[in-house]
């Protein structure tokens, strides 16, 4: 085998624009791509810094909008992070303590569920 990592996910969204606007201003990704391919838009943003991105497209391959669950990111600061993601606007269940490090979980507005992660040593 020759796979070498992870390079994009795709999150199944209502509206392009709205989810856009949730990631960039809410979350503070950035814009890797945003152009036409035929009849379809492809919406690309990643966090900075991070190898893999996230594809916003209309439900494609049978996943309903909503139906991306557990994606886990990396925090350094994770107390931080959340009280950012609150004071944008951005419903956290947490931070809580696990036995394996801390970790928050937010949705995005057509409930694409993420959890947020500090291990052990992180804040």
């Amino acid at each position: 085998m020759s796979i070498r990592g992870i390079k994009l996910i795709t999150v199944p969204v209502s509206d392009q624009d709205a989810a856009k606007q949730f990631y960039v201003e809410q979350l503070g990704f950035e814009v890797s791509q945003d152009s036409r391919m035929g009849p379809m838009r492809w919406l690309e943003v990643v966090p900075q810094g991070s190898p893999v991105g996230l594809a916003l497209l209309p439900s494609v391959l049978g996943v309903p909008v909503g139906g991306l669950k557990g994606v886990q990111l990396h925090s350094d600061d994770l107390d931080g992070d959340c009280e950012s993601l609150r004071a944008a606007g951005v419903k956290v269940d947490g931070p809580n303590d696990r036995p394996w490090g801390r970790d928050a979980s937010f949705s995005d507005p057509d409930g694409n569920g993420f959890v947020l992660m500090a291990v052990h040593g992180g804040r």
